[in-house]
């Protein structure tokens, strides 16, 4: 489990089923921001499922480290991720 300010990093991943972790943030780094709590795992509840559930953040990410060059420095980007879509990052 995570907590606001932890740092952390979207994991690089491809499964052959549904996911709700972007491509472009695999990979990036990232802070914790929110803990949501527990909700609803929508990967496990695709397969049928319907009890999956995991804790889920808010990760801020600097767009630069989304976007290269192209990002501007002062800005970022937020995704509600799920734990099972991060790991730490140091």
């Amino acid at each position: 489990m995570f907590g606001v300010g932890d740092r952390v990093r979207a994991r690089v991943m491809n499964p052959a089923g549904h996911t709700r972790l972007p491509a472009y943030l695999r990979g990036r780094p990232g802070r914790i921001e929110h803990v949501l709590g527990t909700l609803p795992f929508p990967d496990q509840r695709a397969a049928g499922v319907v009890s999956a559930a995991q804790t889920a953040y808010t990760v801020r990410f600097a767009a630069h480290d989304v976007w290269g060059a192209d990002g501007e420095p002062r800005d970022s980007i937020c995704a509600d991720l799920f734990e099972s879509y991060l790991e730490a990052c140091e």
